[in-house]
């Protein structure tokens, strides 16, 4: 099978751990009979230097006519005093409305073997297995009017959270697909008590749970989501919320795990191709030093093996093989105890490669 691949290396270690994910993927293409095609573009901060916008029509371009769309990561402290519409993360959100990504899956799964490595007890984080499912093109980030004004005699600032029915059917709609294969619970999170915006959401969501009698329906407020996150995180099995919330929750969520390096992301839609992402940001200042944790990017591509090019077998082969180089005890230097020996970024990426050649040689024949 021949896909085409739009790689986004991006800012900051970006090109490093989509290096790794290349590499992954071409093992994957030479044990399975595949070929993926590469075609490198620029976006963030990269673009911004080069191109004078931090997202070029030629990118999106290059985007729309792609299988899969491979991203590093965006931004860093060198752009940070651009005006908003030219902040490098002004092309990642112009890129998801573009492709009319509305849903990102954040998979938080807890690892045995890494328990040690989070700021919770271990009891607490062994097992865990979550999926936080994010409204990617509405709310705050792209409500109108976002300005400056003098308000009373001083400046003041407005961001309008807006939703329309239509957007919070359509990401709830998938929420509960998703529970449909998992544990059959969707937590559906708001601010009812508060927002205008989030009453339309829980009124929608009740709706649609009526579609899905065989999945069971909770409503959440955000503040009690953030806190039972961190009291009882094995309750959730789904959880589908608003685009802040959404960011916030999935970045809390990612500590269950020790690092934001371990969480992959893919960011879809209905039909076009999906954006797959690590959680983590661009991290300049580890950039360049083989530093770079590389798993979550490649746990990414097995997204996008198995969201958007249906190469199941494939993905869970991938997956794996991520979970025995964890198994065997290989860390990077952001999971890493005092006692442990610290692979770089190239060596982590080999180890995931060498266990993937493994887990498919002794898979049985079909």
């Amino acid at each position: 099978m021949n896909k085409r691949i739009t790689v986004l290396p991006g800012d900051g270690i970006g090109p490093e751990v989509v290096e790794g994910a290349i590499k992954v993927l071409d093992e994957v293409a030479a044990l399975y009979g595949h070929k993926f095609d590469y075609n490198y573009e620029k976006i963030g901060g990269v673009a911004i230097d080069q191109e004078n916008t931090p997202l070029p029509e030629q990118t999106v371009n290059a985007c729309k006519e792609s299988d899969g769309v491979l991203l590093g990561a965006v931004g860093g402290p060198k752009w940070d005093t651009l005006p908003g519409d030219m902040r490098p993360e002004t092309g990642l959100l112009g890129l998801r409305k573009a492709l009319n990504l509305f849903a990102n899956l954040r998979p938080v799964t807890g690892h045995e073997s890494l328990t040690d490595s989070s700021t919770l007890r271990k009891e607490v984080v062994d097992g865990v297995d979550l999926m936080i499912v994010r409204e990617l093109t509405g709310g705050l980030y792209f409500g109108d009017p976002k300005e400056r004004r003098q308000e009373d005699g001083e400046e003041a600032a407005v961001d309008t959270l807006s939703y329309k029915r239509s957007e919070i059917e359509r990401i709830v709609r998938r929420a509960f697909d998703l529970a449909k294969v998992r544990r059959k619970k969707v937590t559906s999170v708001d601010k009812a008590n508060v927002l205008e915006t989030s009453r339309l959401w829980r009124e929608v969501a009740e709706e649609v749970s009526k579609d899905y009698p065989e999945i069971e329906i909770e409503h959440m407020l955000v503040d009690n989501a953030a806190m039972q996150l961190i009291r009882d995180p094995k309750q959730f099995d789904v959880v589908v919320t608003e685009n802040m919330f959404g960011d916030i929750l999935s970045d809390e969520a990612s500590m269950l795990t020790g690092s934001l390096g371990m969480l992959p992301s893919a960011s879809i839609g209905s039909g076009g191709p999906g954006l797959y992402e690590p959680v983590h940001g661009s991290a300049p200042d580890i950039a360049g030093e083989k530093k770079a944790n590389p798993l979550a990017t490649i746990a990414s591509t097995a997204m996008m093996l198995k969201y958007s090019f249906n190469m199941v077998e494939e993905a869970e082969a991938l997956d794996a093989a991520l979970a025995e180089v964890l198994t065997q005890g290989h860390r990077t230097g952001d999971i890493a105890k005092p006692e442990d020996k610290v692979l770089n970024t190239e060596e982590m990426t080999e180890k995931v490669i060498d266990l993937l050649r493994k887990q498919v040689k002794a898979a049985p024949s079909s």
